[in-house]
């Protein structure tokens, strides 16, 4: 089993409602959620929006390789109705965006996979749902 931290954002429709369908789905697809942090009222990172975010994160507990993992996460956005990545920067308002921020100790430098989340320490609504629950 491997211990990984996400990053769970929304700013459209029941925000908070969205992050916990998320977290219910990664614990039915994912693994086992062991902690999940507060959730957090930020604004937009990175892009204009009148929308605010509801930020939060979750430990889980999976067998997933990384590769399996982020097509997991990217399924259950689309699942929640999420139709628009975000690409080369250029941000979107979002129903739902699941991040991997760590994965055990794990390093991986791929063109769409990138661990640990090479912008979250610059991104408080990242490490401070992220600081609750690291052990």
């Amino acid at each position: 089993m491997h211990t990984v931290y996400l990053g769970l954002g929304s700013n459209l429709g029941d925000r908070r409602g969205n992050i916990s369908a998320a977290v219910r789905l990664l614990g039915e697809r994912v693994g086992r959620v062991v902690r999940v942090s507060s959730m957090f009222e930020t604004e937009p990172w990175g892009f204009s929006s009148a929308n605010m975010f509801i930020n939060a994160a979750v430990c889980v507990e999976t067998p997933l390789s990384p590769r399996t993992l982020l097509e997991a996460t990217q399924a259950i956005e689309r699942d929640l109705g999420r139709t628009v990545k975000s690409t080369d920067g250029q941000y979107h308002d979002r129903l739902i965006d699941i991040d991997i921020l760590l994965y055990d100790d794990l390093h991986v430098d791929e063109p769409d996979l990138k661990i640990p989340h090479p912008l979250m320490h610059e991104r408080e609504f990242v490490m401070r749902p992220l600081g609750e629950i690291l052990d």
